[in-house]
């Protein structure tokens, strides 16, 4: 079988994940890389032996051999890249957020119908050894009827810098960068709700703290200044099966560590993912915790790997896309609401 041949635009800090998770797949070739900046682009190229170099996306779109990309740009550019790879008649990987905002993932929505091409969004976490586990306890009846989730995401001192606090090309702070995740994953494990509606509140009250001197974990490679996104959110959103969900993002926030957890709620059974699985529920008349034997290091390292070769089965084998465009779509919904909410301090109803 010829390998697929596949491109990546954006050569930034996310993209050293889908380059390798391609060269862990045996199916792929890497054949292009696109950058507006050359020697980011030309760099790439030569650690990871890709033989075509662009810096204009639309030119690296009309080799005809090209089968598919992965989008590791901008958000600003996630929609007009992925429209035009579609349109060229290219497979799509499109890093989250889907787009600015729900009317430009409409658009590319539609840009996927008409091309017949798989448009798929990065939802990574979906991927991970925990999420499978979990969802597998959830489908078969664990955990009864889940009725109320919560999800944090909170960073003490984590703003990216450059691009991730400049509103113009990320569309937003933590909670379209950071939220878009937890939000994601409690929703595909919930089986995907329709949300109903959502009440938000947004902050700006500790920017990216200018005057610390502590070390970020993770500094962009796109330098800049300013800052002009929220540091901090929070939602409680409704679900059409009654579910509720009540979400914390922060790139900034008073707290002593950072953390991540996910905790759903159901009727015969409670669990949590921090990022141990954990399982709280009753037996014989007596409360018990399970913690299902699992190899918690693949949850993060494996994920990227477990993205790019579902991506690839799709193109190959016609396996059914479990982080499909449409869903990309629901969440820019959310999003889209709660900094609406935020901005009006009302409830907003989701049509």
């Amino acid at each position: 079988m010829d390998k697929i041949k596949t491109g990546i635009i954006g050569a930034g800090g996310i993209s050293e994940f889908h380059i390798k998770g391609y060269l862990a797949d045996e199916r792929c070739e890497l054949y292009a890389v696109c950058d507006i900046n050359r020697a980011r682009a030309e760099s790439c190229a030569k650690k990871y032996n890709i033989p075509h170099v662009f810096t204009d996306y639309n030119e690296m779109l009309k080799l005809q051999e090209l089968s598919a990309v992965s989008v590791c740009t901008w958000n600003n550019t996630h929609a007009p890249i992925s429209v035009a790879a579609l349109k060229c008649g290219k497979h799509v990987l499109c890093e989250k957020p889907m787009a600015m905002n729900s009317r430009e993932a409409w658009g590319m929505l539609k840009a996927e119908k008409e091309s017949g091409k798989l448009l798929m969004i990065g939802f990574v976490r979906r991927f991970g050894n925990d999420a499978a586990i979990l969802l597998d306890f959830i489908n078969n009846g664990y955990m009864g009827e889940i009725y109320y989730s919560k999800a944090s995401y909170l960073r003490r001192n984590g703003c990216p810098g450059g691009w991730f606090s400049d509103k113009k090309r990320s569309g937003g702070g933590p909670l379209i960068d950071l939220g878009v995740h937890v939000i994601d994953l409690v929703r595909y494990l919930l089986g995907n709700p329709k949300a109903l509606s959502v009440t938000g509140v947004a902050f700006d009250k500790l920017g990216d703290r200018p005057g610390i001197k502590n070390p970020k974990e993770y500094v962009t490679a796109d330098a800049g200044n300013g800052f002009d996104v929220e540091d901090m959110a929070a939602a409680v959103i409704k679900f059409d099966n009654g579910a509720v969900l009540n979400v914390e993002t922060s790139f900034s926030l008073n707290i002593k560590e950072d953390c991540g957890n996910i905790e759903l709620f159901g009727t015969k059974s409670g669990a949590k993912l921090s990022p141990q699985l954990e399982l709280f529920s009753e037996q014989n008349g007596y409360l018990v915790d399970v913690t299902p034997a699992m190899d918690t290091q693949l949850n993060f390292n494996g994920l990227f790997e477990n993205e790019i070769r579902h991506y690839l089965d799709c193109i190959t084998e016609g396996k059914k896309c479990i982080s499909p465009a449409k869903d990309g779509v629901e969440i820019m919904r959310i999003i889209d609401s709660i900094y609406e909410s935020a901005r009006t301090g009302r409830e907003v109803v989701i049509k």
